[in-house]
This record gives C-alpha cells, sequence and structure tokens, in this order.
C-alpha cells in the first residue's frame, strides 16, 4: 500500500518537513556524482557510507562500549574519532537507492506535515533528530559488532508515523495498491489500520531477522520500531501546550 494522502486539514506550511525531504534528495542527487567501481577494496560511494552512516561496532568502539575492533580494523572500517559521533545524525538523510528514498519520502510527506503542524516549526524538528536518534540507538543494541553501515530516514520516519497515530487515530488514509506497472487499485483506508500493518510488518520481519545470523546488509527493521515507540512516547511532550490553542481538524480533503 502506497499512501498519497490523507484527511487531515494542515493550517500551516510544513517550512520542516519540506527542507528535510529536500536534504535527503540533495545529499542521494550528491550520491549519484560518486562512483561505484570499486578502486581497491572500497569505492567512492563505499567510502562516503563509511563515513557518514551509523557503524554500530565504531560508533561503539569511540563510545567505550564495544572494545573488540582491532586497530586495523578500525583504520579500514571506521571513520576518524570525531566523525563517527555525528553519523547518527548524517545517516537520517542518506539513502542506498531510488526506491528507498522515495518510499521514504512519500511517507513523510503525507504524514509529517500533520505532525509539524501540531507540534510547531521548532518542536517538530527537534522530535524528529530524536527519533532518529531512537530508532538508531535501537539498530545499536542490537548490533553492537555490525561493521555495515546503517542509513536512512526510516527510523525517524517512523517516529513521524507513531506520533501521527497518537494525534489523528480517526483519520483516513488514500492509498493506492501496484498491481502492475501501468495499473493500481485506489481505496481510502484508516490510518490507524495503515500504519498499524506497515508496523506489525517491521516486527514480523525483525523478528525473522534475528534468526538469520549471516546477515551482512538488508533492512534495519529494529530502528523501524524503536523508532516507532520513540514517536508514540515522545509526541505528548511535543504538543504540550500547543493543542489547546490550535483545534486541529478531520476534514475530508487529499492532497
Amino acid at each position: 500500500m502506497i499512501p498519497i494522502g490523507d484527511s487531515v486539514q494542515s493550517r500551516t506550511t510544513p517550512y520542516v518537513n519540506i527542507s528535510i525531504i529536500a536534504a535527503c534528495v540533495l545529499a542521494f542527487l550528491y550520491q549519484l556524482t560518486l562512483s561505484a567501481q570499486a578502486l581497491g577494496f572500497f569505492s567512492e560511494l563505499d567510502i562516503f557510507f563509511r563515513d557518514w552512516g551509523v557503524i554500530p561496532a565504531c560508533l561503539g568502539e569511540e563510545l567505550g562500549y564495544y572494545t573488540d575492533l582491532t586497530p586495523r580494523e578500525n583504520t579500514a572500517l571506521c571513520p576518524g574519532s570525531t566523525q563517527v559521533l555525528v553519523t547518527p545524525f548524517t545517516s537520517m538523510f542518506l539513502h542506498g537507492g531510488w526506491l528507498h528514498l522515495l518510499g521514504n519520502m512519500i511517507f513523510l510527506w503525507v504524514f509529517g506535515d500533520n505532525v509539524e503542524d501540531a507540534m510547531g516549526h521548532k518542536r517538530y524538528a527537534v522530535f524528529y533528530i530524536f527519533a532518529g536518534l531512537a530508532a538508531t540507538a535501537t539498530h545499536i543494541a542490537l548490533n553492537q559488532s555490525d561493521l555495515v553501515p546503517a542509513i536512512g530516514a526510516s527510523g525517524a520516519i517512523a517516529g513521524v508515523l507513531g506520533a501521527y497515530l497518537v494525534l489523528f487515530p480517526r483519520a483516513t488514509v488514500s492509498a493506492i495498491l501496484p498491481i502492475f506497472i501501468l495499473f493500481w487499485i485506489p481505496f481510502r483506508v484508516p490510518a490507524v489500520l495503515l500504519i498499524g500493518f506497515w508496523f506489525l510488518l517491521q516486527v514480523f520481519s525483525g523478528v525473522a531477522s534475528l534468526a538469520s545470523a549471516d546477515v551482512t546488509g538488508g533492512t534495519a527493521w529494529f530502528a523501524h520500531i524503536g523508532g516507532f515507540v520513540a514517536g508514540i512516547v515522545l509526541v505528548r511532550f511535543f504538543v504540550i501546550g500547543r493543542r489547546g490553542r490550535r483545534r486541529l481538524r478531520v476534514v475530508t480533503r487529499d492532497r
């Protein structure tokens, strides 16, 4: 199911949400300028992901809770000691491919504007970063020895979905179900059903991934779960003092 609009009318322009989308797109366009052809062991793109994606073992080594890396591994696979500390932030704006980028940006476009409207621009910016950091922390906690860079806005966007579910439980979402490349089935679905189905998919996929001890890449399912739970928990602190002043309405207008 691909969401294309919702029934919640925003009363403000989502400057922060648009800026996040723009930053992700610009970062991806820069990635396209990097060579994916290996020069020695790594390509330019590999080095870029190594330097700006989150590598759990490297971050753990720097923070002192994971110390099994050899000096050779640390030098070859980890960014500098100062740089590794900013990767939890930079990794939120990187994506591994067109589908990864488009999927994340569609969900952020549909649901993020309403959450920003409810919180206010500054609070939404802080909330988004906190949700992304919670997602990263969850991923690292379960993959402390992982040397694969984790990238993507999915964890932070999962937090946005969790907040949307709390704020607008009676909203409906317009979505399409692709059948073939040129054929889609449009329909409306309660937001709680679509987001609930999405979350259950993350849980089932995450549990299944635990049985695959040799996985060296793929999707960080538990980052999504951590971000979603963080969104549900944090949202109430970020709308304190706002919902009483601005009565957000659920209407039947789609974007």
